[in-house]
């Protein structure tokens, strides 16, 4: 199952959702305003990036520019508290399945979620279930 995290107001993320609505690619959406994220959740998700906070932390947020926060001295456990405190800080949509990980709408990369849509499940043998399996039930 595919999870997009979105916001109000974000094109991309609408964009994100009509592709796989036309693509009849279920999918389950996480507004990061109206469900909280947990700081399992937030772990999962930069366990799967490939430069960890660099790829869904947005540095620009009017957060961390205003209040010169360094994200690179919290520890993980800080990052975390400090990303579900404010969860606007994160870069939008984050799409993530089991296989891929997706941040920002782009065409061409979207479609590794079309082409895996046969193949991709995340059961209770998937290595991750614990994780993503439970956030999917929520």
């Amino acid at each position: 199952m595919i999870v997009v995290y979105t916001s109000p107001g974000c094109s991309s993320c609408r964009k994100v959702k009509n592709y796989l609505k036309d693509n009849h690619l279920r999918f389950i959406e996480k507004n990061i305003f109206n469900t909280l994220l947990n700081k399992e959740e937030i772990k999962y998700l930069i366990s799967r990036t490939e430069n960890g906070t660099d790829d869904i932390i947005s540095k620009r947020s009017k957060i961390i520019q205003e209040d010169k926060v360094d994200i690179d001295e919290m520890s993980l456990n800080e990052l975390c508290d400090f990303i579900v405190e404010n969860p606007s800080i994160l870069k939008r949509p984050i799409i993530i399945d089991d296989r891929n990980l997706q941040i920002g709408y782009d065409e061409e990369e979207i479609e590794l979620f079309k082409k895996l849509k046969t193949i991709s499940k995340c059961e209770g043998e998937c290595p991750h279930f614990d994780t993503c399996g439970q956030i999917r039930k929520e």
